[in-house]
């Protein structure tokens, strides 16, 4: 059995819960992973996920209210990244008991919205809901195993 030596980069980021501010952490999550040597084709559906779940919690938990606070901890390793997306006094989201919409209902009565969730469950690897007094952190993980490049 080797040791093999895995690091964890860890990048942090945070903004108001104005809807304007979701294209900055789009760049920023689009950035890092760039940085990090991830996919071109695994970059895009990690930052629409984020994207998703920062636009959920703006509209749905915080009103669009500017004054209040969303932070995005990024933490890459080899092997995964992982989204932590933390939210203070935000009502909290049962993940465990939600049910995928009927898409075929939605095409028919011609809604918009509604599947936001289960296109997130789509496009990364897991996804979990924590609860640690009035905080939430949604955590959305993505498995991308990446060469290593030797120096």
């Amino acid at each position: 059995m080797s040791n093999q030596y895995v690091s964890e980069m860890n990048y942090h980021y945070q903004f108001s819960c104005d809807r304007r501010n979701l294209k900055s952490v789009r760049d920023f999550v689009a950035s890092v992973l760039r940085d990090e040597n991830f996919s071109e084709n695994e970059i895009p559906a990690v930052v629409l996920a984020v994207d998703e779940i920062c636009a959920n919690l703006i509209v749905h938990s915080h009103q669009s209210d500017p004054n209040d606070v969303i932070e995005i901890w990024l933490k890459v390793t080899l092997e995964t990244v992982i989204c932590e997306i933390i939210d203070q006094d935000s009502m909290f989201y049962d993940f465990s008991a939600h049910k995928n919409p009927d898409i075929h209902q939605i095409v028919r009565e011609g809604k918009n919205g509604g599947v936001g969730l289960m296109l997130v469950k789509c496009l990364v690897d897991k996804v979990e809901v924590e609860r640690h007094g009035t905080q939430s952190i949604w955590r959305l993980t993505k498995e991308s195993p990446r060469p290593v490049f030797n120096s």
